[in-house]
């Protein structure tokens, strides 16, 4: 139970970062206006909260781990948001992360 936990709350985080990332670039880089910034910037807040919800408790452990949940939930957000088509390369470098992501946060330690 406490992965599936892990695992809901590392998808909220990068909807948060990337989505947040993505309003602030929306509002900047595509002159959408400071209303769409503002919103950006309130997620990546958000995230920052959501991280600490984590069962595990080394900051070191989960940020290293997300680093994997973001690049691979990055590319899913171009495809969705933006129509971005990823390569056999991209989507393998994802796919690495991801099995990253696996076993720092869910190989057996003793102890």
């Amino acid at each position: 139970m406490l992965t599936l936990r892990s695992i809901a709350l590392f998808l909220l985080a990068a909807v948060l970062e990337i989505g947040g990332a993505w309003l602030i670039w929306q509002g900047v880089r595509e002159h959408r206006g400071l209303l769409w910034a503002g919103a950006g910037v309130a997620a990546l807040g958000l995230y920052g909260f959501v991280a600490t919800l984590q069962p595990d408790a080394a900051f070191g452990r989960i940020l290293a781990a997300y680093g994997g949940v973001f690049v691979a939930g990055s590319l899913v957000w171009a495809v969705v948001a933006d129509g971005y088509r990823p390569d056999r390369f991209d989507v393998t470098g994802a796919v690495v992360c991801l099995v990253g992501v696996a076993v720092i946060m869910y190989a057996p330690r003793g102890g």
